[in-house]
């Protein structure tokens, strides 16, 4: 925190994309661990790993950050956030100020097989219609936020509902 109580301004992580990602999962902002971390759900309680590990048939929680990316990329996913910047004490989603959204006008130009774009939570899929609105299919996910509780077998039953894996 800055002087006076404030939250301090955060800044978001890079994205995990290439040229052949065809679906996008779109975060809020990344928790504290994450930041802290350097890379995306980074906090071991968060199940987006497991998830996407379950989907897709692959050890993802095991890897090492690098091998995360790499094996999203083989499967033509690709990770980011909708907030490049916030201001925000602690991780919840419900706590972030200021927001400032990632600047994505540059997206078709460098994902051009982008056809879906999911979101992981609700605070996230609130942009899911101005995504629809540039003719991208999308999906608004289960949270993997610890914070939400829905059981990890109803989380995946949704997230695999939604075509991923």
């Amino acid at each position: 925190m800055i002087g006076g109580g404030r939250p301090e301004l955060l800044h978001g992580l890079p994205p995990i994309l290439d040229r052949t990602v065809r679906t996008l999962i779109l975060g809020s902002f990344p928790s504290p661990a994450s930041l802290a971390a350097g890379h995306y759900y980074a906090h071991r309680q968060n199940q987006f790993w497991r998830l996407l590990g379950a989907l897709l048939d692959e050890p993802l929680a095991e890897l090492d950050h690098e091998g995360k990316q790499w094996t999203l990329l083989r499967h033509r996913i690709g990770v980011w956030d909708v907030y490049r910047q916030c201001l925000r004490q602690g991780a919840l989603d419900a706590a972030i100020e200021s927001a400032v959204m990632n600047d994505f006008s540059r997206l078709r130009d460098e994902t051009p097989l982008l056809e879906r774009v999911c979101f992981n939570g609700q605070t996230a899929g609130r942009l899911a219609g101005w995504f629809a609105g540039k003719g991208y299919a999308t999906c608004i996910l289960p949270s993997s936020s610890p914070a939400y509780t829905l059981a990890f077998d109803h989380k995946l039953a949704a997230w695999r509902a939604a075509g991923l894996g």
